[in-house]
């Protein structure tokens, strides 16, 4: 099983790109197809907030775009997930059935260049009864599937075993348990999530602002990793990962597997309408 990952290691700058991304807007996620090599980022389109549009772009390791596709009325893109499969399908897990610009339930679907989906394109699940804002992840080393949730308005996860998710058996998951230690203030924005093992890692902070996160702080990005069988918080660490970055707001965090595992770290940067990204990594050491 995976061996976990120090947050509190080095991180160095992989992949840094402008205006690679089809929408001029921020990424909010990103996962890996490591089988083909490629990574695909999400973004909300210019206007889509409200609705929960989105964009789904497909890169190479180098950052160059390969194509992407729009998902309308899916959601705010908190996270996404790839799912490999031995005849070489790849299928993409998001959130879906957007409500207030969440998804409200998840799907899974093939990437195609230059298409529009909607949710009449897709099947649509909703695999917890009586939830809100569903966001998928998937590790493809212990073949497990996680939805972020909220129960009562209160943030959760909830894993199972992924071909179970498949074949739609949703009433025996693996763990269930209450969202902790994203973030040491309450309210700080959460960022995104991935699932790695028996580990479950976060993001959480904000964006650059003169009065309550000045530049000269170095951000109040945080790196957590939770026990995915019980939700225990198990370690915590402040990045100051790319804290020369002009705007710099965290955005979304995956894992890498091979040839060692990385775990990789999202920062948004440059000017509105005009931004930038890049993808910092923390690798796992011997």
């Amino acid at each position: 099983m995976a061996q976990p990952i120090d947050l509190a290691a080095p991180a160095v700058r992989w992949l840094w790109r402008k205006g690679t991304l089809l929408e001029p807007t921020v990424l909010q996620s990103f996962a890996f197809d490591e089988v083909h090599k490629h990574l695909y980022v999400l973004q909300i389109t210019r206007t889509g907030h409200a609705a929960g549009d989105l964009c789904l772009n497909r890169l190479d390791y180098q950052g160059k775009r390969l194509g992407a596709m729009y998902l309308r009325g899916f959601g705010h893109g908190v996270s996404v997930g790839v799912q490999n499969e031995p005849d070489g399908t790849v299928w993409i897990w998001t959130e879906a059935d957007a409500d207030g610009g969440y998804g409200q339930g998840v799907t899974r679907f093939h990437f195609a260049a230059g298409a529009v989906r909607t949710g009449a394109d897709v099947a649509i699940r909703h695999p917890i009864a009586g939830s809100t804002n569903n966001q998928p992840a998937v590790c493809m080393a212990s073949r497990r599937i996680a939805v972020r949730y909220r129960a009562a308005g209160v943030p959760r996860y909830r894993i199972w075993d992924l071909d179970a998710f498949v074949a739609r058996d949703y009433g025996d998951p693996l763990a269930d348990f209450p969202q902790t230690g994203a973030h040491p203030v309450a309210g700080a924005p959460f960022q995104g999530y991935a699932l790695h093992g028996d580990f479950l890692y976060q993001v959480a902070g904000s964006a650059y602002n003169a009065r309550t996160n000045p530049p000269s702080g170095h951000g109040d990005t945080y790196l957590s990793r939770l026990d995915a069988t019980t939700g225990a918080l198990l370690q915590r660490s402040r990045t100051e990962a790319g804290y020369s970055l002009s705007f710099r707001e965290p955005e979304g965090v995956a894992i890498r597997r091979l040839p060692t595992p990385w775990l990789c770290l999202g920062l948004a940067s440059g000017d509105e309408g005009a931004r930038r990204f890049s993808v910092y990594v923390k690798k796992q050491t011997p």
